[in-house]
């Protein structure tokens, strides 16, 4: 019997198309979906008081209007910062998402998520992936659902709670280590996403061969990226995937 896969679109667009609206945000995800790109890759970390929201950085500082450390934070007080004026007026008064807001909106959208858990330093993996798995399952079917992580701990929890069958896993990694098929097999992992600059011809190839999906992260020169995908890249995240349809 053939194992149930998501279906990856070549494009995805990152963190959102936060090359047009601000990164993770609601606004970004609807962006996307105007633009006509089926899915978006999202970060996903908890606050202070176990809230899983969608954030891509320890603190508030790069994108808001505010200062402070998301551990350190209760919702309303994250609730209390614009995220979306840093990046332009249009965006004024955008409102940090929980991943129940976002996991509703990208359901109505009919759109499909690729979910990075973000464990930033100091921050427990597990109690992160027993957070996210069971309202990631319970909101979008398995063909629309991607979840991914640069920390082992994360994904194997996440394993733990979901067989392969039920979640598809993607191992993310700076460049394809050596031992990336084992490492694979251990999770049961569905997918291999590698910076689009740290990617190899030939581990590329060798990746296609065991027909492993193959994800490129984050890439927005489609020229110089052009060779890659005859090396077997599956999809490309981008934060502007409008300049590879062009």
């Amino acid at each position: 019997m053939t194992s149930p896969s998501p279906h990856l679109p070549r494009l995805i667009a990152h963190r959102g198309l936060s090359a047009h609206a601000p990164e993770n945000t609601r606004a970004a995800v609807r962006a996307a979906h105007r633009a006509g790109f089926h899915w978006v890759e999202l970060d996903v970390q908890l606050l202070g008081d176990g809230t899983p929201v969608i954030w891509h950085d320890s603190g508030m500082k790069r994108c808001s209007d505010g200062r402070g450390k998301l551990h350190k934070m209760h919702l309303e007080q994250a609730r209390e910062y614009d995220v979306g004026a840093w990046f332009s007026a249009e965006f004024r008064g955008e409102r940090m998402a929980t991943l129940e807001e976002m996991l509703s909106l990208i359901s109505r959208l009919d759109m499909g998520l690729n979910l990075e858990l973000k464990v930033c330093r100091g921050r427990d993996p597990i109690a992160l992936a027993k957070a996210v798995v069971p309202q990631l399952l319970e909101a979008l079917p398995f063909e629309r659902r991607l979840l991914s992580s640069f920390n082992y701990h994360a994904l194997k929890q996440a394993r733990h709670m979901a067989g392969p069958d039920e979640l598809a896993l993607g191992v993310l990694c700076k460049k394809l280590p050596q031992q990336w098929r084992e490492k694979m097999d251990t999770l049961q992992a569905y997918s291999l996403h590698t910076d689009w600059k740290q990617l190899k011809e030939k581990r590329a190839r060798m990746v296609k061969e065991a027909g492993i999906p193959l994800l490129c992260y984050t890439a927005n020169d489609p020229l110089a990226f052009g060779p890659r995908w005859d090396w077997g890249v599956t999809s490309v995240i981008s934060d502007d995937p409008q300049r590879f349809m062009d």
